[in-house]
Formats: structure tokens, sequence, C-alpha cells
């Protein structure tokens, strides 16, 4: 607020409300206001996924005919800010929409709009202990759905049969829900970043790409693996599984408390790259994680910045061959100091080459 030149400030990214609020019940705002924070939601927070109110605040819930404010709790939140005294409020430009913008600017005429940028992001990127805990919890549940889908017979079955088995799965384990939408990729599909979940039907001889997440208590980790399915891998399939393990090795290797984002997707790429894979190669290596499943930091190859400790992140290079499929390997992880024994594996599952 200080840095917008604002008495108030007005969060509605759902994260962000859940980062500062410790709650964010659907179609909350939260007003850090001149006189006191309030939570301004249409109703009562009642979904245990969507966390407890922090038990400083005031929840401010808006008339259930939505009166004042046509129902909604930024335009609320504003009103409210003009009455503890504000002339001025900064908002989250890049999360309003222009309707919702006008809206404000409509009920309170007389508050000055600035914009709070990024702020918010910008400290969920280091996590504290109980949120790294909460990653931790997730990634054992991910593990442990993903190492039961393997001990079950896989032949035969679709892409999008086995995806709902591991969301399942998942919700068995005590997830709140997946972190995002899994993704089980077969055959020629197999390797792809983000493959949709299609009615192919897993064939011997296929690699099989498996990634997954699980949110719990809000927050999100990420997995994926490659498996071949049959007795034994072909050649070609053993090579490039080797090469892209190489590659996420040396990206897993290079995260350190001072790493420069880019050279973490350096060490990674490089590897693939100088096997003449450059062209099929992802983006980004990697990415953050934490109340979203994509957060920054970004590791791309024109990222600033440097890794802070504490820092969750995903290393998850892949290769993907048209007509012939690929494998993608991704973890979690936590950047640690070498001291307190470098970089914590929050993933476990083996990266060993299975034949399923």
């Amino acid at each position: 607020m200080t840095a917008a030149g604002t008495t108030a400030a007005l969060v509605t990214r759902p994260a962000n409300v859940r980062y500062l609020a410790a709650a964010a019940p659907q179609g909350s705002a939260l007003l850090l206001g001149k006189r006191e924070d309030l939570l301004v939601c249409t109703g009562p927070p009642e979904d245990r996924h969507e966390g407890r109110p922090d038990e400083s605040l005031r929840l401010h819930v808006l008339p259930s005919n939505g009166a004042g404010a046509g129902g909604d709790a930024a335009v609320a939140a504003a009103d409210l800010a003009t009455a503890q005294g504000a002339d001025s409020l900064a908002v989250e430009e890049h999360h309003l929409t222009v309707a919702r913008h006008r809206a404000i600017a409509s009920v309170a005429p007389g508050l000055r709009l600035g914009d709070l940028g990024g702020a918010v992001e910008q400290l969920r990127v280091v996590k504290d202990e109980e949120e790294i805990s909460c990653l931790r919890i997730g990634a054992e549940i991910a593990d442990q759905a993903l190492g039961e889908l393997l001990e079950s017979i896989l032949v035969g079955r679709t892409e999008r049969h086995l995806a709902l088995e591991l969301e399942r799965r998942l919700v068995d384990h005590g997830a709140d829900g997946p972190a995002f939408a899994t993704s089980v990729a077969t055959g020629p599909n197999s390797g792809r970043r983000g493959h949709r979940p299609t009615d192919r039907r897993v064939e011997e001889g296929d690699f099989l790409t498996v990634c997954l997440g699980a949110t719990y208590r809000g927050y999100r980790c990420e997995i994926g693996r490659t498996f071949v399915i049959g007795t034994s891998p072909a050649d070609w399939q053993i090579e490039l599984y080797d090469l892209v393990f190489a590659a996420q090795r040396a990206g897993r290797e290079s995260l350190a408390p001072g790493a420069a984002y880019r050279d973490v997707d350096r060490a990674a790429r490089h590897v693939l790259d100088s096997a003449g894979y450059a062209e099929a190669l992802p983006p980004l290596t990697g990415h953050g994680v934490g109340l979203e499943i994509d957060e920054d930091p970004q590791l791309a190859p024109a990222s600033m910045g440097k890794l802070d400790a504490c820092v969750p992140v995903t290393v998850e290079p892949g290769v993907h061959l048209p007509g012939r499929g690929g494998v993608r390997i991704d973890d979690t992880l936590v950047v640690r100091p070498e001291a307190d024994g470098g970089p914590e594996l929050l993933t476990i599952t083996t990266k060993e080459l299975l034949a399923l």
C-alpha cells in the first residue's frame, strides 16, 4: 500500500485472499482498510477446503439479496473502504475485470484507484515450514495414489479411465482434490506436457506418462513419471529415458539459494539440447508451486531472478517425439542450502524405468 501510495488495499485474487486471510470463500474479497481489515464474502465459510479465516479478521457477510453492491464482494469492499475514511485504494489490476473496475469506481467515486501489482504474489514465493508441511503431505498422497495404480492391470484400459481412477485415489487418501487435471498419456501421446487424456487404450510396448498432483489444505504439488508397458523396453526407449533422467537430475542438482532461474533451466536444457532435441523441448524446465499449481518463479531461458531458500519448485524436463511418444519426469522439491542437505525432494516415487 505504501508503494502504491494508497491508504487501503483490495485483494481479490482467490489465492492471494487465501494467503493473507487463511480462507477464501468463493467470491470473497479482502479489504486492508484504514481502520480495520475485513474479509467480505457472500456467505460464511463452510467448505473445509476454503480454510478457516484468521481470527484477527472481521467477517463482513453481504445480505443474501446482494443489496448495495449487486452481490459483488469487491464492489462492497470499496464501499466499506470509503466508509472507513479512505481516500485511495490499491487494487489488483491484473485480476480485476474491466467491468468490476468500473463498478468499483462507480460505487466509490471519491476513491483514487491505484495498482497493487504482484505484491502478494511476491510474498507467496518463499514458504514457511507450515506451508511446506502441507506440500509434503500432498506429495505423500500423490506418491501413494501413483504407487497403487502401478500395482494394477493397465493393458487395455483407457487414458481417461486411469486419470479418473488416480483422482479418486487422491481423495480417498485425504487430498482436498487433484491439484490440476490429471494427465495420463500412452504410446504416441506420451511425454506431452499437459496432455488431456483420451480414449486411447494402453498397449504392450507403450511408453506411459502420468502427471498428477494433490491439493492438501489448499497447497498443490506435482509429480510426473514415465514407464514402459510390457516385459522390457526397446533400446530407443531406454536411450531417451536415460537422457531425460540425466537432464532432470542436472536441474535438481542446480537448485540452491542464489541460483539464477535461467541457470536451473539451462542445466537441464543443455543435456537435451546437446543430444539434438532442442526442437522437442518444452518452454520451461519448472515453476513454483503453492496455493496455485503454477506460481513464480518460472524456470525458463529468459527468466530473471534468483532462488531463495524455502521456495518449492518443480523440475520437469521432457521430450516428445511426434508419432512415437516420449518421456517426462517431474518432481516437486524445496530449495534448501547445502548446509541443510541441499534440495528437499518431496515426490519420492522411483525414477527407475519400470516395465509394468
